[in-house]
């Protein structure tokens, strides 16, 4: 993928970079970052997370099947006691819940690897390894065309390097 990479050591001109490519709608926008920032995350304004409607459901499969298993074996193998009625959903409350927090789980770290695209078997267009150890970085996905123009902003918002990828 072609576009531009900025590297800059501060995050305020980072997020004004940020800021000023949305606005301007040059490309599509990456940031590399070697913490997570609050700054950067309002910055982009990206859309909310699909990984939660795989928590919501695992969960709901979860306490289903953890009901239908306790009723299962209770009816399977059935212990009459003082005449109480064999399958009884207040005590089987406790294992539904057990399964929906397991499987809740299970499927929200699958949701995450699938979202993330993990493992990822090539490298990611613009990355650098100082974006691991005290610079940010902008990546503009963007043809030829616009690339001047984001090279220019990306130095006038006080990037340390800028270059082109191909």
């Amino acid at each position: 993928m072609q576009g531009v990479v900025g590297a800059f050591h501060e995050i305020d001109t980072t997020v004004a970079a940020i800021e000023d490519l949305k606005k301007k709608k040059i490309g599509d926008v990456t940031v590399y970052s070697p913490t997570i920032r609050h700054e950067l995350e309002h910055a982009i304004d990206a859309p909310q997370s699909v990984v939660r409607r795989f928590t919501l459901i695992g969960g709901l499969l979860g306490v289903s099947f953890g009901y239908w298993v306790a009723i299962w074996s209770s009816t399977y193998w059935p212990l009459v006691v003082g005449g109480k009625a064999i399958a009884s959903w207040i005590p089987y409350t406790i294992i539904g819940f057990e399964v929906m927090v397991l499987v809740g789980a299970l499927s929200t770290v699958a949701g995450m690897f699938i979202n993330s695209r993990i493992p990822r078997l090539s490298t990611t267009s613009g990355y650098d390894t100082r974006f691991s150890g005290g610079y940010f970085g902008i990546f503009i996905a963007c043809d030829a065309s616009k690339a001047a123009q984001a090279e220019e902003l990306l130095r006038h918002h006080g990037a340390s390097e800028v270059r082109r990828e191909a």
